[in-house]
Protein backbone atom coordinates (compact mmCIF):
# COMPACT_ATOMS: atom_id res chain seq x y z
CA UNK A 1 0.00 0.00 0.00
CA UNK A 2 1.29 3.56 -0.47
CA UNK A 3 0.85 4.31 3.21
CA UNK A 4 3.53 1.88 3.78
CA UNK A 5 5.96 2.95 1.06
CA UNK A 6 5.75 6.79 2.22
CA UNK A 7 6.59 5.54 6.28
CA UNK A 8 9.47 3.57 4.83
CA UNK A 9 10.90 6.42 3.00
CA UNK A 10 10.38 8.62 6.41
CA UNK A 11 12.16 5.81 8.28
CA UNK A 12 14.89 6.02 5.68
CA UNK A 13 15.32 9.41 5.83
CA UNK A 14 15.39 9.11 9.71
CA UNK A 15 17.77 6.45 10.11
CA UNK A 16 19.98 8.91 7.99
CA UNK A 17 20.03 11.45 10.66
CA UNK A 18 23.52 11.46 12.22
CA UNK A 19 23.29 10.14 16.56
CA UNK A 20 25.01 12.92 18.32
CA UNK A 21 25.31 10.68 21.11
CA UNK A 22 26.59 7.42 20.01
CA UNK A 23 30.86 8.41 20.64
CA UNK A 24 30.52 12.11 19.24
CA UNK A 25 32.63 14.58 21.72
CA UNK A 26 29.78 17.00 22.56
CA UNK A 27 30.63 20.97 23.12
CA UNK A 28 30.29 22.55 26.43
CA UNK A 29 29.05 25.69 24.39
CA UNK A 30 25.48 25.99 22.59
CA UNK A 31 26.61 26.32 18.45
CA UNK A 32 24.76 28.85 17.05
CA UNK A 33 22.13 27.44 15.28
CA UNK A 34 18.53 28.71 14.27
CA UNK A 35 15.86 27.00 15.46
CA UNK A 36 14.43 24.34 12.71
CA UNK A 37 10.78 26.53 11.48
CA UNK A 38 7.88 24.06 11.73
CA UNK A 39 5.25 24.06 9.58
CA UNK A 40 1.19 23.28 10.16
CA UNK A 41 -0.89 20.38 8.22
CA UNK A 42 -4.82 20.18 8.64
CA UNK A 43 -6.72 17.25 7.95
CA UNK A 44 -9.69 15.53 8.30
CA UNK A 45 -10.48 12.23 7.81
CA UNK A 46 -13.56 10.96 10.39
CA UNK A 47 -13.15 11.00 14.05
CA UNK A 48 -10.37 13.46 14.96
CA UNK A 49 -9.18 10.44 17.91
CA UNK A 50 -8.33 8.10 15.00
CA UNK A 51 -6.60 10.32 12.74
CA UNK A 52 -4.44 11.93 15.87
CA UNK A 53 -3.50 8.56 16.97
CA UNK A 54 -1.70 7.58 13.62
CA UNK A 55 0.12 11.32 12.97
CA UNK A 56 1.09 11.23 16.25
CA UNK A 57 2.92 8.15 15.12
CA UNK A 58 5.08 9.56 12.01
CA UNK A 59 8.44 10.22 12.78
CA UNK A 60 8.76 14.21 12.01
CA UNK A 61 5.33 15.02 13.69
CA UNK A 62 5.81 17.26 16.84
CA UNK A 63 2.37 17.80 17.50
CA UNK A 64 -1.37 16.69 16.72
CA UNK A 65 -4.02 18.87 18.01
CA UNK A 66 -8.06 17.75 17.36
CA UNK A 67 -10.67 20.61 16.44
CA UNK A 68 -13.20 21.50 14.32
CA UNK A 69 -12.64 23.66 11.19
CA UNK A 70 -14.65 24.10 8.04
CA UNK A 71 -17.62 25.65 9.59
CA UNK A 72 -19.74 28.36 10.23
CA UNK A 73 -20.14 29.14 14.30
CA UNK A 74 -16.94 30.84 16.06
CA UNK A 75 -15.65 28.40 19.00
CA UNK A 76 -18.32 25.79 18.74
CA UNK A 77 -18.62 22.54 20.90
CA UNK A 78 -18.12 19.54 20.64
CA UNK A 79 -22.04 18.87 20.94
CA UNK A 80 -23.13 21.58 18.35
CA UNK A 81 -20.60 20.22 15.95
CA UNK A 82 -22.16 16.19 16.18
CA UNK A 83 -25.27 18.00 15.66
CA UNK A 84 -24.22 18.55 12.55
CA UNK A 85 -25.73 22.40 12.63
CA UNK A 86 -22.27 23.92 12.58
CA UNK A 87 -20.47 23.10 9.33
CA UNK A 88 -17.67 22.08 10.83
CA UNK A 89 -15.56 18.92 10.21
CA UNK A 90 -13.48 17.13 12.63
CA UNK A 91 -10.08 18.07 12.12
CA UNK A 92 -6.43 17.72 13.73
CA UNK A 93 -3.40 20.16 13.27
CA UNK A 94 -0.44 18.57 12.93
CA UNK A 95 2.80 20.76 13.52
CA UNK A 96 5.72 19.01 12.05
CA UNK A 97 9.10 19.64 11.05
CA UNK A 98 9.75 20.09 7.27
CA UNK A 99 13.45 18.94 7.65
CA UNK A 100 12.29 15.70 8.38
CA UNK A 101 8.77 14.77 7.01
CA UNK A 102 7.38 16.79 3.64
CA UNK A 103 4.07 18.14 3.32
CA UNK A 104 3.54 15.83 0.45
CA UNK A 105 4.48 12.55 2.73
CA UNK A 106 1.91 13.57 5.36
CA UNK A 107 -1.17 13.93 2.26
CA UNK A 108 -0.22 10.33 1.38
CA UNK A 109 -0.62 9.07 4.53
CA UNK A 110 -3.53 10.44 5.00
CA UNK A 111 -5.25 8.73 2.15
CA UNK A 112 -4.53 5.62 4.08
CA UNK A 113 -5.37 6.55 7.25
CA UNK A 114 -9.13 6.60 6.37
CA UNK A 115 -11.52 5.70 3.46
CA UNK A 116 -11.61 9.05 1.33
CA UNK A 117 -14.28 7.81 -1.02
CA UNK A 118 -17.06 7.48 1.27
CA UNK A 119 -19.36 10.73 1.65
CA UNK A 120 -19.91 11.80 5.05
CA UNK A 121 -19.08 8.81 6.73
CA UNK A 122 -16.36 6.61 8.46
CA UNK A 123 -17.32 3.29 9.57
CA UNK A 124 -19.98 3.87 11.60
CA UNK A 125 -19.54 7.61 12.40
CA UNK A 126 -21.76 8.84 9.78
CA UNK A 127 -22.28 13.34 9.38
CA UNK A 128 -20.90 16.02 7.97
CA UNK A 129 -18.59 16.28 11.00
CA UNK A 130 -16.71 13.23 9.81
CA UNK A 131 -16.49 14.28 6.00
CA UNK A 132 -13.01 13.91 4.34
CA UNK A 133 -11.20 16.79 4.00
CA UNK A 134 -8.29 18.20 3.56
CA UNK A 135 -7.90 22.65 4.55
CA UNK A 136 -4.62 23.87 2.62
CA UNK A 137 -2.81 27.34 3.67
CA UNK A 138 -0.53 28.06 0.49
CA UNK A 139 -0.82 27.34 -3.47
CA UNK A 140 1.64 25.07 -3.22
CA UNK A 141 -0.03 22.68 -0.30
CA UNK A 142 -3.14 22.87 -2.98
CA UNK A 143 -1.16 22.30 -5.41
CA UNK A 144 0.70 18.71 -3.20
CA UNK A 145 -2.67 17.98 -2.47
CA UNK A 146 -4.22 17.56 -5.33
CA UNK A 147 -1.35 16.07 -7.02
CA UNK A 148 -1.69 13.40 -4.18
CA UNK A 149 -5.21 12.87 -4.62
CA UNK A 150 -4.80 11.75 -8.56
CA UNK A 151 -2.07 9.51 -7.40
CA UNK A 152 -3.93 8.01 -4.67
CA UNK A 153 -7.36 7.82 -6.62
CA UNK A 154 -5.61 4.85 -8.86
CA UNK A 155 -5.39 2.45 -5.62
CA UNK A 156 -9.21 3.40 -5.16
CA UNK A 157 -12.26 1.61 -7.26
CA UNK A 158 -14.77 4.35 -6.09
CA UNK A 159 -14.35 8.00 -6.60
CA UNK A 160 -12.46 9.82 -3.85
CA UNK A 161 -14.82 12.79 -2.14
CA UNK A 162 -12.23 14.37 -0.22
CA UNK A 163 -12.78 18.23 -0.17
CA UNK A 164 -9.79 20.19 -0.69
CA UNK A 165 -10.39 23.89 0.51
CA UNK A 166 -8.66 26.85 1.72
CA UNK A 167 -7.73 26.95 5.90
CA UNK A 168 -9.57 29.97 7.74
CA UNK A 169 -9.48 29.04 11.51
CA UNK A 170 -9.15 26.29 13.58
CA UNK A 171 -10.75 25.96 17.04
CA UNK A 172 -8.65 23.47 18.98
CA UNK A 173 -11.22 20.54 20.72
CA UNK A 174 -12.24 20.35 24.50
CA UNK A 175 -9.47 18.83 26.45
CA UNK A 176 -10.80 15.74 27.10
CA UNK A 177 -10.38 14.79 23.22
CA UNK A 178 -7.02 15.64 23.31
CA UNK A 179 -4.56 12.89 23.03
CA UNK A 180 -7.51 10.59 23.30
CA UNK A 181 -6.46 7.10 22.59
CA UNK A 182 -3.38 7.77 24.63
CA UNK A 183 -5.60 8.50 27.55
CA UNK A 184 -8.21 6.17 26.57
CA UNK A 185 -6.51 3.14 24.95
CA UNK A 186 -8.57 0.52 26.58
CA UNK A 187 -11.97 2.19 25.93
CA UNK A 188 -13.70 -0.01 23.10
CA UNK A 189 -13.77 2.67 20.38
CA UNK A 190 -10.27 2.85 20.97
CA UNK A 191 -9.75 -1.23 20.74
CA UNK A 192 -11.73 -1.96 18.36
CA UNK A 193 -11.38 1.13 16.12
CA UNK A 194 -8.12 2.39 16.52
CA UNK A 195 -5.55 0.01 17.82
CA UNK A 196 -6.41 -1.92 14.56
CA UNK A 197 -4.79 0.97 12.14
CA UNK A 198 -1.95 1.45 14.84
CA UNK A 199 -0.88 -1.88 14.32
CA UNK A 200 -0.75 -2.20 10.97
CA UNK A 201 1.65 1.02 11.26
CA UNK A 202 4.02 -0.33 14.32
CA UNK A 203 4.14 -4.02 12.91
CA UNK A 204 6.14 -2.82 9.55
CA UNK A 205 7.75 0.08 11.23
CA UNK A 206 7.52 0.38 14.74
CA UNK A 207 6.47 2.98 17.42
CA UNK A 208 7.81 6.49 17.41
CA UNK A 209 7.64 6.62 21.12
Amino acid sequence: MQLLTTLALILVIMSTIPNQSAGTPTSTTTPDIPPTKTQLATFGGGCFWCTEAVYQRIPGVLKAVSGYAGGNVVNPSYKAVCSGATGHAEVIQIEYDPSKVTYRNLVDVFWEAHDPTTLNRQGADEGTQYRSIILYRTPEEKKIAEESKAAAQKHFSQPIVTQIVPFVVLYPAENAHQDYYDSNSDQSYCRFVIAPKLKKLEKHFGKKR
